[in-house]
């Protein structure tokens, strides 16, 4: 019971920032129970939220060693390797998560962005589609499924994830632009202009947008 309780408690006190705290909290779970992986685990994510990523490291493979089938060492292990652009062993770390059993939506989005990274879009199609399916309402996921599917030449349902991702965050510009884009590569001027315009009310500064309005503009397609 004092085992739950201390990671339990640390994951209350990283949740609030206070990384000290937390860390004290993982180390007496540690203690209480040094076979088991999920301490080594938590106390290498703190590390890793405050840059210590190569203790951080040793935590996670401590935790492997005690069971290679603790997927969350994968996928942290993964996560480290993708901050870092090491996007190669960031895909191996997410698919043998995934191997494991590991089958939440992240899992699959950081995979499939990984692959994305590594300039594998066609790759990354499928596990950025199945992370829309298990992370329906995430912005996130839906904008960069619809730059892949651009990226591979299917504009229109590029556009539909890129609409998708713009009704659950109205102000993510990213996709306002990329469906700007989506529209004038369909040499739809009046509907391209109109997104550019919504990404640059809610930053002035996007240099893209401003970019493409220009280009618009300039050919007066309407």
């Amino acid at each position: 019971m004092l085992k739950m309780d201390k990671n339990q408690t640390g994951i209350e006190f990283m949740k609030e920032g206070k990384w000290e705290e937390a860390a004290k909290a993982f180390a007496e779970a540690i203690d209480a129970q040094p076979k088991d992986p999920v301490a080594y685990i938590n106390f290498g994510n703190v590390l890793t939220a405050v840059g210590d990523t190569e203790r951080a490291m040793n935590f996670y493979d401590k935790a492997i060693s005690l069971d290679e089938n603790a997927t969350a060492a994968y996928y942290s292990k993964g996560g480290v390797y993708y901050d870092s652009q090491n996007f190669e062993e960031a895909k191996n770390m997410f698919e043998l998560a995934l191997k494991k059993g590991l089958d939440t939506g992240d899992n699959f989005f950081m995979l499939g962005m990984s692959l994305a990274q590594m300039g594998s879009s066609k790759l990354a199609l499928p596990y950025l589609q199945r992370s829309t399916e298990l992370l329906e309402i995430d912005a996130e996921a839906h904008f960069q499924y619809g730059l892949c599917l651009a990226r591979e030449g299917f504009i229109d349902e590029g556009i539909n994830a890129f609409e998708l991702a713009i009704s659950l965050d109205p102000e993510h510009t990213d996709a306002l632009y990329n469906l700007g884009v989506a529209y004038g590569y369909k040499e739809n001027g009046e509907k391209a202009l109109e997104m550019f315009n919504r990404a640059l009310e809610i930053q002035p500064d996007h240099l893209l947008a401003g970019h493409g309005k220009k280009l618009i503009e300039g050919q007066d397609i309407h």
